[in-house]
């Protein structure tokens, strides 16, 4: 993208911004609550994915005090699996500048794959830092832990760490320990608790099968470890001891579905980055996510393109 079509995008973004507040209404349910949802901002050092993340946020603020709070869906920075610390503390200076401009509303956050740190390096020095894996981002977002649960207004939130490391890569899934809290989580939450479970990685998708643009030689569709939850039979078996479970949120694959799985919403919530910064990806646009959350475990969702 040119200079100029930035400045215009810049400009329109600010129009929009002006209409902001008047673009939701409170939500109609009683006792209903709003939370937005910003996944994948993939900002880096850049005009473009700066001024980008500046907006979204800028965005959503206009829209207190309708919204009680974000859930940062991970990815935060562009990448760190196979950046050098200078490059990765560039990436994370420039999260920090924005949030602090723009923000004021509470954020939890979720892991994303690529705010985990070296996973794709070799050198010794990265894998003994005491910085590496996904230390940095858990002291960045200053995290109770990788997994993690909080509550709002008669609804836990369950926040997951869905990415792990694989020769070099990652896989998506959640680990034993956390497999075994998990259980634990939902036996000891009370059965009138709606519950909403957060994962970077979708744990059911549509989106994840058609993100490659085409199948394997066979016709076979292609969905890889690293785009959906290769555990995600044995989580859904769990679901569905728990009646109380209402929505599973992700983001991870920069598109938008809504899949209505054995009576769970699963949403996947497309990016605030788009196609890294370069528009739209496979159509579409950067956006977030708003939700309504109800007092009668209903879940509406919308979203919002922010200029």
């Amino acid at each position: 993208m040119n200079r100029r079509k930035f400045l215009q995008r810049t400009s329109l973004s600010a129009a929009v911004l002006s209409l902001a507040p008047t673009a939701f209404a409170a939500p109609k349910k009683k006792g209903a609550f709003r939370v937005g949802f910003l996944t994948d901002v993939h900002v880096k050092p850049t005009d473009i994915a700066e001024q980008g993340m500046r907006n979204a946020y800028r965005h959503i603020n206009a829209l207190r005090p309708s919204v009680d709070f974000i859930v940062n869906g991970g990815d935060s920075i562009m990448d760190a699996l196979n950046a050098s610390r200078e490059k990765v503390q560039k990436q994370w200076d420039v999260w920090n500048r924005v949030l602090e401009a723009e923000n004021r509303l509470p954020i939890h956050h979720c892991i994303g794959n690529h705010d985990a740190w070296g996973w794709q390096m070799t050198d010794p020095e990265v894998k003994n830092d005491p910085l590496y894996d996904k230390q940095w981002v858990l002291k960045q977002h200053k995290m109770p832990g990788r997994f993690y649960s909080f509550e709002h207004k008669g609804w836990k939130f369950v926040v997951l760490d869905s990415a792990q490391e694989n020769n070099g890569g990652y896989i998506a899934r959640i680990d034993e320990p956390q497999f075994a809290w998990l259980e634990n989580e939902l036996k000891n939450t009370a059965a009138q608790m709606h519950i909403c479970i957060i994962s970077h990685i979708p744990i059911v998708s549509f989106v994840s099968a058609v993100f490659s643009d085409k199948n394997e030689a066979n016709g076979d569709w292609r969905i890889s470890r690293a785009l959906l939850h290769v555990d995600s039979r044995r989580l859904t078996n769990l679901f569905k001891g728990y009646a109380n479970i209402r929505c599973c949120l992700s983001g991870h694959i920069h598109m938008q579905d809504a899949v209505d799985y054995k009576n769970i919403q699963y949403y996947c919530n497309g990016a605030v980055s788009g196609n890294w910064w370069g528009g739209a990806f496979h159509d579409f646009d950067p956006a977030y996510a708003v939700f309504d959350f109800a007092a009668d475990g209903s879940v509406k969702r919308e979203m919002v393109t922010y200029g």
